[in-house]
């Protein structure tokens, strides 16, 4: 548990039943719900013993893992020095990259078909506008500004004195062709002397991938349709005769073949996982590093491959969390060990701060209702943290939860047991909302 000294300084983390301790003797109290903290209320920064604790980074395209580790020099038994590593709390922040790239999809696709109606709307842009140096797309500048600000928060609770990150860039050229390339060899790529077109009528023997037609007009089809995520990568590009190309729209590839199991499978084998999360961690590993930069706190940038190593050595699966607290150097050789887990995760989902949509659309991009302007209705905002004490009726009780405000008062109230309408008259607020949803669960560390 994050522990604030008598000004709000950061202390070293305690565990969970010394802050139940310290609470019940009325020497803390909570300073904030989610993530838990407690401030004492008698002891000052300058009567405590502040060691200092890492936090450590793994950087990722829908997720990133952050571990808050106590690295100690310890002698060995009869032997040399050896640096001994505890977990003490782990995060993991789920971004909404995804989310955001899929609203301005919408968005264009509301001013695409306004323009095609000659309705009002705003001018077209130019295609070749410039950029000013080190912008991102907002789905990926998402990525960057949460984990910043993210660390910046795990900062002030806790007395972060250095910040371990994995910097990592794939190889796009070899995670696409699935083999090691040398020298030339990356000069070669699959379409190297041709064309798209002319490289799916070799692949395809110059007939329907669906129905197996030959000596007619083909067209060029997303396995995976654009709509529900698929790339333009050749990998998922088939032919397709008029008709099946027309019959199979917008459908999953498995719907429309569900009759025909071996033509599904055939065109399956032929499909490649695609290579967007890759792009999302090389675009924004730089840009990442630069920001934390800014905290001043020291940096310190290490490889997936120690990474990889030291998660080996110790046996322990593959998440984000775990991913986080290996980064950085152990010399296993020496002895250096990692020997504490934390078994429980913080889960920190950015759930965003609204909309700036000032009418609600319906399915085909009609404005169905208006929105209020005002945000905050009886003293509450959508997201806050609260509690209810229900006074009769079936959820008659004491509940906590996030809220979602309406005009009227009568407010939506989410907890663990369901979803209910509350009066804004019985609430109490605990923690504004901040942005972020926040939950907790468990680690399974050990490999089966």
């Amino acid at each position: 548990m994050f522990v604030l000294a008598k000004g709000g300084e950061p202390l070293m983390p305690c565990h969970p039943a010394r802050a139940r301790e310290l609470l019940a003797k009325g020497r803390a109290v909570v300073a904030r719900q989610a993530p838990f903290a407690i401030r004492l209320r008698d002891r000052s920064l300058a009567d405590s013993e502040i060691d200092g604790v890492q936090l450590r980074v793994d950087p990722g395209s829908k997720g990133t893992g952050l571990c808050l580790t106590d690295e100690r020099k310890e002698a060995a038994r009869g032997g040399p020095t050896v640096t001994v590593r505890r977990g003490l709390v782990s995060a993991e922040l789920q971004h909404r990259g995804d989310q955001i790239h899929r609203c301005m999809q919408q968005r264009a696709g509301y001013r695409r078909r306004r323009r095609s109606d000659n309705c009002r709307y705003r001018a077209r842009r130019s295609a070749n506008r410039t950029y000013r140096e080190g912008w991102l797309p907002p789905s990926l500048r998402h990525r960057v500004d949460t984990t910043v600000s993210t660390v910046r928060r795990l900062c002030r609770y806790a007395p972060v004195a250095e910040i371990h990150i994995e910097s990592v860039a794939f190889d796009m050229h070899v995670m696409s062709v699935g083999k090691p390339l040398h020298g030339v060899e990356y000069q070669q790529g699959l379409l190297a002397g041709t064309d798209v077109r002319e490289y799916l009528r070799e692949l395809w023997s110059r007939t329907c991938a669906y129905c197996g037609t030959a000596g007619v007009a083909l067209n060029i089809d997303h396995i995976r349709p654009r709509s529900h995520g698929g790339s333009d990568r050749v990998s998922n590009l088939v032919l397709a005769c008029v008709g099946c190309n027309q019959a199979k729209g917008s459908r999953s590839i498995e719907e429309f073949l569900a009759h025909d199991p071996a033509r599904l499978a055939e065109i399956l084998s032929h499909t490649k996982a695609p290579l967007r999360d890759a792009a999302a961690v090389n675009a924004t590993r730089q840009q990442l590093t630069d920001s934390l930069g800014v905290l001043g706190v020291p940096v310190h940038t290490w490889s997936g491959r120690g990474t990889k190593g030291n998660r080996n050595a110790m046996r322990l699966t593959k998440t984000h969390t775990l991913d986080a607290l290996c980064v950085g150097p152990l010399d296993h050789e020496q002895g250096d060990v990692i020997v504490r887990v934390p078994h429980q995760i913080h889960v920190i989902k950015a759930t965003g701060r609204g909309s700036y949509a000032r009418t609600t659309p319906d399915r085909f991009g009609f404005p169905r209702l208006q929105r209020p302007r005002a945000k905050l209705h009886h003293g509450f905002i959508t997201g806050d943290l609260v509690r209810a004490i229900m006074p009769s009726g079936r959820w008659k009780g004491t509940w906590t939860g996030r809220v979602s405000v309406r005009t009227r008062g009568q407010h939506s109230l989410t907890t663990s047991a369901g979803r209910f309408n509350v009066l804004h008259r019985n609430l109490r607020l605990l923690q504004r909302a901040d942005g972020y949803a926040y939950a907790s669960k468990k680690e399974t560390p050990k490999i089966s």
